[in-house]
């Protein structure tokens, strides 16, 4: 099955008046309800379908308007009326700029598109198999050494190095993974709370946790410029999507400049290694929680491959390991919440919103809400067999998005993380270790706090 199968709702506005959206209660002075989602976000997104399909909020002196059913965040990222902007794209510009694919809008954002998704096709993808593969069994033979894993800086440094040595062919970049990793804790810890907090200037102050920020966003941003030195000074041009964006093209047949360059590996390197390594944690939290999976994925792998060790080949067929990987997507959302702007005034679900309204909607609320799944709390696999999978409205779960925004890599990381969930509950059983805090870790994206585990050998 593909998470975008499942069959349409019906919830046609048609015929019915425009309204003002109800507001959400529990706003506080000056900070409206950016306290509440400082302070437990998850619970306040998931409890806004309550008050309607579309809610007002306050977030300090802007009102913005939360979307909470499935059919209406498909609606959101398939209008024109909503563009890449909002409290979320903000927060990120420092990180991201504004002129990579991430961010961009419009025609920048197309010709961006045409130029990466080469990297992407379908046909493409097995080329990096024998990386992924390699990575994959590296970190299960790393493991072998009965140590407490840091999951967090196990699982993110898989993650920057398949996507460096996929997307950017070189040695020069495994001297960089950890330091890569350790950048990219700090930027997105602090991102969330300048997204929901918007205090302004109060983040220039030179306080501790500001000075700290800025020091690990001056460390991405000189890492990027020495991986784009390096592959200059190198005189190589593999066949690779850093080659492609040092040959791209604007609209005028002239070369990007250097700061669309400098971008477009922020975007790469960034989002992608966050997304995937949160993710990666997140399996591990499940298969350490739900042993009996890990039972059943090893007996997977053993029938498909027999006595030899699991390769890219086998993802296919590996039917039950990659519904694992979907359900955890679906609980454990690594992103977690997304925030578009209207280009104009526009009409959703019944309400009317003005032109230059920010708009939000979380993915972990709509792929927990109980309209949408039975039994919606338990982790369940088979809901995605074909026959079940039908049940699921269209929409309730996107992990990926949808349109012009919709992941370029999704085929690319659907692989790699049933590549490595096979590897890894195919050699090993988990337990937690002394210290470990497996509660959800609040920030740009969604993992677990601090997650130190064992590896047992099966």
């Amino acid at each position: 099955m593909t998470v975008e199968s499942v069959k349409p709702e019906d919830r046609s506005q048609a015929g019915r008046p425009r309204r003002e959206p109800p507001l959400a209660g529990g706003a506080v002075p000056l900070l409206g309800h950016g306290l509440r989602l400082a302070r437990d976000p998850l619970a306040f997104l998931s409890r806004l379908r309550d008050h309607g399909d579309v809610v007002r909020l306050r977030l300090g002196p802007k009102t913005v308007y939360a979307v909470t059913a499935p059919a209406l965040t498909g609606a959101l990222a398939l209008s024109p009326d909503y563009i890449i902007a909002g409290p979320l794209w903000e927060s990120l510009e420092s990180l991201l700029g504004k002129e990579g694919v991430a961010t961009a809008n419009g025609p920048l954002h197309r010709r961006q598109r045409r130029t990466i998704q080469p990297a992407f096709r379908l046909d493409v993808i097995p080329e990096y198999g024998p990386i992924m593969t390699e990575e994959a069994h590296a970190l299960v033979e790393r493991w072998r050494s009965g140590e407490v894993l840091d999951v967090t800086a196990e699982s993110f440094r898989v993650a920057v190095r398949v996507a460096a040595r996929c997307l950017m062919r070189g040695s020069y970049m495994d001297a960089r993974a950890e330091r890569i990793c350790a950048a990219l804790a700090t930027l997105f810890s602090g991102m969330y709370q300048r997204m929901v907090v918007p205090l302004g200037p109060l983040y220039k102050v030179p306080l501790a946790g500001n000075r700290e920020f800025n020091r690990a966003l001056a460390d991405l941003h000189l890492l990027v410029d020495e991986i784009v030195a390096d592959r200059r000074a190198s005189g190589q041009k593999p066949d690779d999507l850093l080659t492609a964006l040092l040959e791209a093209k604007d609209e005028n047949g002239e070369p990007i400049g250097e700061q669309e360059i400098h971008d477009q590996v922020i975007a790469i390197l960034t989002p992608g290694s966050e997304t995937v390594g949160s993710m990666i944690m997140s399996l591990l939290l499940v298969l350490t929680e739900h042993p009996h999976l890990g039972d059943k994925i090893r007996d997977e792998v053993k029938t498909v491959v027999g006595d030899r060790p699991v390769a890219f080949d086998d993802v296919r067929k590996l039917r039950y390991t990659a519904n694992v990987v979907v359900e955890t997507m679906r609980l454990y959302p690594a992103v977690w919440i997304l925030t578009r702007r209207t280009v104009a005034d526009t009409e959703l679900g019944g309400c009317t919103i003005p032109a230059g309204a920010d708009v939000i909607y979380s993915p972990y609320a709509i792929q927990r809400d109980p309209r949408s799944y039975d039994r919606h709390e338990e982790f369940d696999p088979d809901r995605w067999l074909p026959e079940r999978s039908a049940e699921v409205p269209k929409y309730a779960m996107s992990p990926f998005s949808v349109g012009n925004r919709k992941c370029p890599s999704d085929h690319f990381s659907m692989a790699e993380l049933t590549l490595l969930t096979a590897a890894i509950a195919g050699a090993y059983r988990f337990e937690q270790a002394p210290g470990s805090d497996p509660r959800p870790r609040i920030g740009i994206t969604l993992r677990p706090r601090r997650l130190l585990l064992r590896a047992l050998p099966r």
